[in-house]
C-alpha cells in the first residue's frame, strides 16, 4: 500500500461514518442537541466538513469547495465564508439547521475533492511544511493526521448523538 492508497482508505472511513450518522434522519432530528446545549449532528457534520475543506484546500493550494462550488451560499448559514466552526458559541451551534441532503451534498463534494488531492501525494510530500505559524512548523503529514483525527472524532460524536436521540 502506498501513501495515497493509505490516505484514501482513511478518508473513506470518515465518509462511511458520516453517512451512517446522517442518512434517514429528518431536519429536526439532525438539529437536535443533547441536553439542549450539546452539539447537534448537523453542526458536527458541517464542522468536520469545513475543517477538511479548509485544511486540505490550504495544504493543496486550491480554493475551498465551500466557496468554489457555491456551498456557502447554498447552505445559507449566518457565518462568514471563512468560518469553520472553531470556537462557536451555543448560539452559533443552534444556528446550523441543515437537511441531510445539504449536509451529505457538501460533505460528499469535499470528500471527492479531497480524494483528487490525496491521489497525487507521495511519501516525500508528507514532509513538506504547510503551516509555519507553529513551533515546530506543521508538515503535510501532521496536518493530514490532524484532520483525520478531528474528523473521525466528530463523525463518531455525530453517530453517538444519533444513538442518544433517535
Amino acid at each position: 500500500m502506498n501513501t495515497s492508497e493509505l490516505l484514501l482508505d482513511a478518508f473513506g472511513r470518515i465518509q462511511e461514518v458520516v453517512h451512517e450518522a446522517v442518512e434517514g434522519l429528518d431536519d429536526l432530528t439532525l438539529g437536535t442537541r443533547p441536553e439542549e446545549t450539546g452539539n447537534s449532528m448537523g453542526w458536527l457534520v458541517w464542522h468536520l466538513t469545513r475543517i477538511q475543506d479548509d485544511h486540505l484546500a490550504d495544504a493543496g493550494g486550491y480554493e475551498q469547495t465551500y466557496t468554489a462550488d457555491g456551498w456557502h451560499d447554498r447552505l445559507g448559514l449566518p457565518f462568514d465564508a471563512a468560518d469553520t466552526g472553531y470556537g462557536h458559541s451555543a448560539e452559533d451551534v443552534a444556528a446550523v439547521k441543515l437537511s441531510g441532503e445539504q449536509l451529505l451534498g457538501y460533505y460528499d463534494a469535499v470528500h471527492a475533492r479531497s480524494l483528487e488531492y490525496l491521489k497525487t501525494l507521495t511519501a516525500d510530500d508528507l514532509d513538506r511544511i504547510v503551516d509555519k505559524r507553529w513551533n515546530p512548523p506543521v508538515t503535510l503529514g501532521v496536518r493530514l493526521i490532524s484532520v483525520l483525527s478531528d474528523d473521525l472524532q466528530h463523525a463518531g460524536q455525530a453517530a453517538y448523538v444519533r444513538g442518544l436521540i433517535s
